[in-house]
């Protein structure tokens, strides 16, 4: 069972069917897709350098656009510590630069959130609370966050933190995927937003 199976429980049958099939992620079968982003924005140009120097970790990036092609890989695993875990992969083609954005997830069932370390290696770490909408859509919020030192993670208050809510859903009538994306600050508003749609490679 999917680390996403086990968190929404029985919310996870009133996802639409086909993001059932997306999130069921059987063992040894990763989903991919590929897709196009409508756009991709950021925040005020003096966080540019901040971005640029994410990266080195595929871990966002400074530049913008519309219409960027982009791939995406989910592939299920089983960590040293034995928790089951979910590999992300985007990848997002820009004219002159290959640009990841990279994460490893992982079920905390004492809580009942997803663990989201983001980064190769590792630099940020989120909590994420999952919900179905009553259209059946998957959403996903961000709560706690940290910041990732090697093996020291430092709180970040509020105030510090990068807000992620995420919506993705079906269009049956095209046979694709939709996204949308956006990480906010309190006192910033938008540090990162992405919005596009994506096809299954092997459904």
């Amino acid at each position: 069972m999917s680390i996403y199976k086990q968190i929404l429980g029985d919310q996870f049958y009133q996802l639409q069917p086909m993001l059932q099939k997306r999130y069921a992620l059987p063992d040894g079968k990763p989903f991919k897709a590929t897709g196009t982003m409508k756009k991709i924005s950021g925040g005020p140009k003096w966080l540019l350098p901040l971005f640029l120097l994410g990266t080195r970790w595929k871990f966002l990036f400074p530049e913008q656009g519309e219409r960027i092609p982009f791939s995406i890989v989910n592939s299920s695993r089983i960590g040293a510590n034995g928790e089951n875990q979910v590999h992300w992969e985007r990848i997002f083609q820009f004219p002159k630069k290959k640009r990841y954005f990279n994460a490893l997830m992982s079920l905390d069932s004492n809580e009942d959130i997803v663990k989201d370390y983001l980064g190769e290696p590792s630099l940020f770490y989120s909590e994420l609370a999952f919900f179905v909408s009553k259209e059946g859509h998957m959403q996903i919020e961000s709560r706690k966050q940290r910041l990732v030192l090697g093996l020291i993670e430092i709180p970040l208050s509020r105030i510090f933190q990068g807000i992620v809510q995420a919506n993705e859903y079906y269009i049956e009538e095209r046979d694709v995927f939709s996204i949308h994306v956006v990480i906010t600050n309190p006192l910033i508003g938008i540090l990162f937003e992405y919005e596009g749609e994506f096809r299954a490679n092997d459904f």
